[in-house]
């Protein structure tokens, strides 16, 4: 230890701008801010501004000790070179709209790709130090740290975009760009037909094609799941042994890739409208495909686990200890809905407590304005209501947080664009039909209302300062 170190400190009282040292005794950087779960008062680590100026995050087990002039690593400086970097997950070449549209990805189909990646194999993505892409232990460092990620330059968005600038309207192909060059979730699920397998490889080689040694994002909907009444039987036992065979061909297709997969996106939260007898059936399917997704070896995993202004939280979190939570990283809340991050926050570090300490991420891609919540009054005279949440298409909704790693509590691994805006979710408030369908004006509506807003800001009313009725954001359609 150095002598000039001074006495020993606790972690939350360390300054920024307090010098880093490794353990060979090389400075490698300085403090820029103290990550800690306050609530339990646990240190999960440092962000270190690094001696080039690029800031790192240094997990608490690298940590020797904290002093008064100080903080001393366990790893050397050669390791320290190699920690993970927080903050956006945007790559720095899409950070700014390019005034030419550059030229399209390589080939059309499957074996286009396929092709690609055997006569031009792509180098395998470089891993931070230390980090365990599963990240099963809960108090393992946040496997999301440090990595390149893929944005689909195929995806609706981003043609949307590259057509309008070519036609020169310049003005609406800037706002979508806001959307087209994000970092996202691609879907797979029963609509992934004919050929699944086939499918999904030819995207894992379509992204190291186009954008080699970058990690994508995927989400599995797969359980059927389309009505809800006390006859419905979601396919019945047939239909639970296609998806249990689909989830071990998926599992097959992505192999060792390194990938992010976000699992069953609505599962938990449309189990009671099944049939009674049949919701058992449908936690032990999930728990099947959760045992078979979670060995992947390169596959961080996070379950569905609905959103704050849906399922109480032990509920939520008692069907999560069923599926088998203890089995993969994490859970994901807030897919499907548009409720702030900040009541998200709340709800999944409360899920988190009921399952073991598992890390989340927040979907963040709709709620830049919040919900559409009213109260639909059953007895005013005893003061006797429900809320009403419009799920469907509400209007005038932004898209929310850019995806990061930096976020409000070292519990919450990042806020992530897991939901696909300007998708259809139906035909409510003059949605395209079928489900799934890509709808242009609701694309450019997200865009147009983007922010960054975390929760209301004082003055708003359905996340707007203006106000509407409603009616006017599809409430009674």
């Amino acid at each position: 230890m150095g002598a000039d170190d001074g006495h020993p400190i606790h972690y939350s009282a360390v300054q920024r701008g307090t010098p880093v040292y490794a353990s060979d005794g090389e400075q490698v950087g300085k403090v820029d801010a103290v990550v800690d779960n306050y609530e339990e008062h646990i240190l999960d680590g440092f962000v270190i501004e690094m001696t080039g100026g690029d800031l790192r995050f240094v997990d608490a087990p690298e940590v020797a000790r904290t002093a008064e002039r100080a903080v001393r690593l366990t790893i050397d400086s050669a390791a320290s070179a190699q920690l993970p970097a927080p903050g956006p997950l945007l790559p720095p070449e899409f950070a700014v709209e390019p005034a030419q549209i550059p030229h399209g990805p390589v080939g059309k189909y499957p074996d286009d790709w396929a092709e690609c990646v055997a006569q031009h194999p792509p180098p395998a993505p470089v891993l931070p130090f230390g980090i365990d892409p599963r990240g099963v232990d809960p108090a393992s460092p946040n496997p999301l740290l440090g990595l390149r990620w893929f944005v689909d330059r195929m995806e609706p968005a981003y043609a949307l975009w590259r057509r309008w600038k070519r036609e020169g309207s310049t003005g609406r192909a800037s706002i979508m760009w806001r959307l087209a060059r994000q970092p996202r979730f691609r879907w797979f699920g029963r609509f992934t037909k004919p050929r699944m397998v086939k499918k999904v490889r030819g995207f894992l080689n379509r992204v190291q094609c186009d954008q080699p040694g970058t990690i994508p994002q995927m989400a599995v909907l797969r359980a059927e799941s389309n009505k809800c009444g006390p006859s419905y039987l979601g396919g019945g036992r047939r239909e639970d042994a296609r998806t249990r065979k689909w989830y071990r061909k998926f599992a097959a297709a992505v192999g060792d890739a390194r990938v992010v997969i976000g699992f069953e996106v609505d599962s938990l939260g449309t189990i009671d409208c099944l049939a009674r007898h049949r919701r058992d059936d449908r936690l032990q399917l999930l728990r099947y495909g959760v045992d078979v997704l979670s060995q992947l070896p390169n596959a961080t995993i996070y379950l569905e686990a609905g959103a704050s202004d849906w399922e109480p939280v032990k509920r939520t979190a008692k069907k999560l200890r069923i599926i088998g939570i203890h089995k993969v990283r994490g859970f994901m809340v807030n897919v499907t809905h548009h409720d702030w991050t900040s009541a998200n926050v709340k709800y999944g570090l409360e899920v988190s407590r009921l399952v073991g300490g598992k890390p989340f991420i927040i979907s963040t891609a709709y709620n830049g304005r919040g919900p559409v919540h009213y109260r639909h009054w059953i007895s005013r005279s005893r003061y006797m209501w429900r809320r009403i949440n419009v799920w469907c298409h509400p209007g005038m909704r932004g898209l929310g947080p850019e995806p990061t790693t930096l976020t409000a509590n070292p519990k919450i691994d990042g806020y992530l664009w897991v939901n696909r805006p300007g998708y259809s979710a139906g035909s409510c408030n003059g949605g395209p039909v079928p489900v799934g369908t890509w709808w242009p004006y609701r694309a450019l509506m997200y865009a147009r209302y983007a922010t960054d807003w975390q929760s209301p800001p004082p003055g708003t009313r359905y996340g707007l300062y203006k106000r509407y009725t409603l009616r006017d954001l599809g409430a009674f359609d």
